[in-house]
């Protein structure tokens, strides 16, 4: 055997140490917002949110056929190969625009060219543009940073221009940042949430109003830790809105939150993030010195984990009188939760400022494996209601024809 000369080892020992001294100086990953409170048990660890589809299902490939819905329903799929889609809103001439979240950076339209529909791409590239909203021609379209208008946007589809910024004052960033719109007498509603898992969220975690041309900001609701759904009562003109509650806190707590404003009363009021989950569980970080009777109470529990999204008051009339002013809602399904669910629920208003909530249309689990999660949902002219789905990249269609 060779002699190894004595410079050799002396050599590797000082890579060594400056192999370490280096890896000492490097600073570890910044932990994601949505892990902060994660228990180190291994099963927890495993646990992450769940990846997008980098390109739709196949048609064919579906899960429309194994949906299941009252007897009377049915459900078809009316626009399959839509990425990513989220909220759903439509325009004058029934053109329905689609938004997107973090995969297809894009807002569709879908046009009906006689008795044919076709998806366009009308913005693209424009990460996280998840908030829509039509109104008398325009297209308002959030991300996590600007609030835009298309004006004009019926004859435009094709080449919409640039759009004019009317808000460039949300905070951006990436836990719960994403936007969610609704337009109500003349008023654009919009949410800031919380900045992360659990944590003092200092001016976000509300939701939002302001004048159509991005003036006059208040505060509608407070303690709201991430609304992806509202909508207004027909009836009352009470806002109604899902929220989702923190994650880590165990398996089966704390519940998602259907919550609802008075209108007629004192805007502004607190729901209890972070002090306070489902109305009766204080937190165990920030829930010190604070008493949940001081919070407005949910309407209605909602599921752990349940991923609530989109809200929408069922206002046709195709369905039977039962579901008329009734919400139906879209619970996206748990990530960090060991069994799986996710449906299409409906809601009805008890008056007392209650509601009572049970599933209508299941199937999106199969095997404990999602195959679709619904996400928002637009009432059609003739009464028929589409449901996204932002899993498989598709459109729903449920319409009524039983008894």
């Amino acid at each position: 055997m060779p002699r190894i000369p004595k410079l050799i080892p002396l050599f590797a020992a000082a890579l060594l140490c400056a192999a370490g001294a280096a890896q000492a100086q490097q600073k570890p990953e910044p932990e994601p917002g949505w892990a902060k409170g994660r228990p180190k048990s291994d099963e927890a660890m495993r646990m992450a949110p769940v990846p997008a589809f980098p390109i739709p299902t196949a048609a064919d490939k579906l899960p429309t056929a194994k949906f299941k819905l009252p007897p009377g329903f049915k459900v078809e799929t009316w626009m399959p190969g839509v990425l990513d889609a989220r909220e759903l809103r439509q325009g004058a001439d029934g053109t329905v625009f689609v938004s997107s979240l973090f995969v297809a950076q894009k807002v569709y339209a879908v046009t009906d060219k006689g008795g044919k529909r076709e998806l366009k791409t009308v913005v693209d590239k424009m990460p996280m543009a998840a908030g829509i909203a039509y109104d008398k021609g325009t297209l308002f379209v959030a991300t996590n940073t600007k609030i835009m208008r298309y004006d004009g946007i019926d004859s435009k589809l094709d080449n919409p221009g640039e759009p004019k910024v009317i808000y460039d004052k949300l905070p951006g960033g990436e836990d719960h940042s994403w936007k969610y719109l609704r337009i109500h007498n003349n008023k654009l509603y919009f949410p800031i949430g919380a900045p992360c898992n659990i944590c003092d969220p200092g001016d976000y975690a509300k939701i939002y109003r302001m004048d159509l041309d991005g003036s006059n900001v208040e505060t509608i609701a407070a303690g709201v830790r991430n609304t992806v759904g509202f909508d207004f009562d027909p009836k009352t003109g009470d806002l109604w809105f899902t929220d989702n509650g923190r994650d880590w806190f165990s398996e089966e707590l704390p519940n998602d939150e259907l919550n609802r404003v008075n209108m007629k009363g004192k805007l502004g009021q607190h729901y209890g993030y972070p002090y306070c989950h489902q109305g009766n569980i204080p937190d165990p970080e920030f829930g010190w010195g604070k008493k949940c009777s001081d919070y407005v109470k949910p309407a209605a529990l909602l599921g752990p984990h349940a991923g609530s999204l989109g809200l929408k008051f069922y206002d046709g009339k195709m369905f039977p009188a039962k579901y008329r002013g009734a919400m139906f809602i879209a619970r996206h399904g748990p990530w960090n939760r060991s069994t799986k669910y996710a449906d299409v629920s409906v809601a009805w208003p008890d008056g007392k400022g209650g509601a009572k909530v049970e599933p209508f249309m299941t199937g999106f689990v199969q095997d404990n494996t999602y195959v679709g999660r619904p996400v928002d949902f637009l009432v059609l002219k003739d009464g028929s209601m589409l449901v996204s789905d932002d899993h498989a990249g598709a459109i729903y269609r449920i319409s009524y024809g039983g008894k």
